[in-house]
């Protein structure tokens, strides 16, 4: 059985889960796939099936995207017809992110992200961006947007952005700007096996290749927070009991 929960205390060996949380795991998945995959495999399905219903010939703007949520979000648009545009860290994500659905990518602190995007989309802008960054990226995010493009901002990993003025939505062209969170996705029992059928199932199906950047033990959860808050990862980072 698999889990993903919103409250704290996954860092341990047991766990006491109530039953309408858990789903199934299929077959020819490993446990160290599902726990790769459940929540960050769930927050790419709801942001490019729900919150913005990626279609075929999108271009779109993951920042991130050799992170745990990109990597997989890519992927996935990729097969859905997108022009994925990935926004990273370095070259080697930046390699990465290639391999893993982006046409496109950008280091960020070396390529004027606007102006890329604008001469890629030949100046209309992309439908829509995903942001897990927030401060460092949101505001040239929505210089990004074409009109009537969507801002999603899920998640803040280099701080909060700065309250914005809706008027700035019209400056901008009409964009719409929201700030989804997963567990309002999968609130209900049967959207939650909705999505997490699909998600294993792209696994189990090979459309979504995992990337598991390190494997470590329980004892070391503190390190593996500090990696990730320093943005050192790309991929997925497991805690082993």
């Amino acid at each position: 059985m698999a889990y993903t929960l919103q409250k704290p205390g996954a860092a341990s060996e047991l766990s006491n889960v109530a039953a309408d949380r858990l789903v199934k795991v299929p077959k020819g998945i490993s446990d160290q796939q599902a726990a790769a995959i459940m929540l960050k495999g769930l927050t790419a399905h709801y942001l490019i099936r729900r919150t913005y219903r990626v279609a075929k010939g999108d271009y779109i703007l993951v920042h991130a995207a050799a992170g745990g949520v990109g990597l997989v979000l890519c992927q996935w648009a990729k097969s859905l017809g997108a022009k994925v545009i990935g926004v990273v860290g370095s070259q080697s994500k930046a390699d990465l992110a290639r391999k893993n659905g982006c046409r496109y990518t950008l280091i960020l602190g070396q390529d004027d992200v606007v102006a890329r995007v604008k001469e890629i989309t030949r100046g209309e802008g992309v439908a829509v961006v995903y942001d897990s960054v927030g401060k460092a990226t949101f505001e040239k995010g929505l210089d990004c947007l074409a009109r009537r493009g969507m801002m999603v901002l899920f998640g803040q990993s280099s701080g909060a952005v700065t309250p914005v003025d809706p008027q700035v939505l019209n400056q901008k062209g009409s964009v719409y700007l929201t700030r989804p969170t997963l567990f309002h996705y999968i609130a209900l029992r049967e959207e939650l096996l909705e999505r997490s059928s699909q998600v294993l199932g792209w696994v189990r199906e090979g459309a979504v290749k995992l990337t598991i950047f390190r494997e470590m033990p329980l004892e070391q959860a503190a390190e593996a927070h500090r990696i990730l808050e320093a943005r050192q990862t790309a991929g997925k980072v497991l805690l082993i009991p």
